[in-house]
């Protein structure tokens, strides 16, 4: 693993060394958070659309169309994230039995043969 140690500037300014700048394909922005009293920085990247074609069929099917439409749609593309990574939280609090949880069976039904 390469590990570099970066001066903080009195503004809490850092340089990104550009092996590691390089390695990931840092474009314009990185997001920054805090995970297990570790501070992580990685590369935005721009949704690849996962959801866009689910999006648009719901926001079209509630009657949206024209600037209606586009800006509902920005509006629920942002919160996609968000849900996923509370989701993601859910899942792991549950994994260490400090969330409520279900089984399999009641999640997929019994199985059958």
């Amino acid at each position: 693993m390469l590990k570099k140690r970066v001066a903080v500037s009195q503004k809490r300014q850092i340089t990104i060394p550009i092996e590691f700048y390089n390695s990931l394909g840092i474009e314009k922005e990185v997001e920054c958070y805090v995970q297990n009293k570790a501070l992580v920085i990685r590369p935005v990247r721009e949704s690849s659309g996962e959801f866009d074609e689910q999006i648009l069929a719901d926001l079209i099917t509630q009657g949206l169309s024209g600037q209606e439409l586009l800006s509902k749609f920005k509006e629920t593309r942002r919160q996609i994230r968000p849900a996923v990574e509370h989701l993601l939280a859910e899942a792991r609090l549950a994994a260490k039995g400090e969330a409520p949880s279900d089984t399999f069976e009641n999640v997929f039904g019994q199985e059958t043969d």
